[in-house]
């Protein structure tokens, strides 16, 4: 096996280590929402520490329910990740190509003169 492949393989194995122990662990259990966002538990400790703060600003958007934050959530990561897979696949397309270039020119360089 390729040491790319092994070292591909591992971090895959950690992401989904990351993924699945806190489920398995159970590390969310003592709460009611086990799993929100840092803006909420942000929300929460603001609340018990200062009880009648009140916000500088609100949100320009506010979604009617959770369900369709966490769908617009999904969308704009499903776009930072195209936008990042297309900049890399940009990267790697123009690299070969450059090398794909320079196999042909050093070709033509060796290739007998005459005709």
């Amino acid at each position: 096996m390729k040491r790319n492949t092994k070292i591909n393989s591992l971090l895959l194995l950690a992401v989904a280590a990351l993924a699945v122990l806190p489920l398995v662990l159970g590390l969310g259990d003592h709460k009611e929402e086990p799993f929100t966002g840092a803006d909420a538990e942000a929300e929460t400790a603001i609340t018990e520490i200062e009880p009648d703060y009140e916000p500088w600003f609100s949100p320009l958007y506010e979604p009617p329910s959770g369900e369709i934050e966490s769908a617009l959530f999904a969308v704009q990561a499903a776009l930072g990740a195209g936008v990042l897979a297309y900049y890399f696949g940009l990267r790697r397309g123009r690299r070969q190509g450059e090398e794909r270039a320079a196999r042909v020119a050093r070709q033509d360089a060796h290739a007998p003169e005459g005709d």
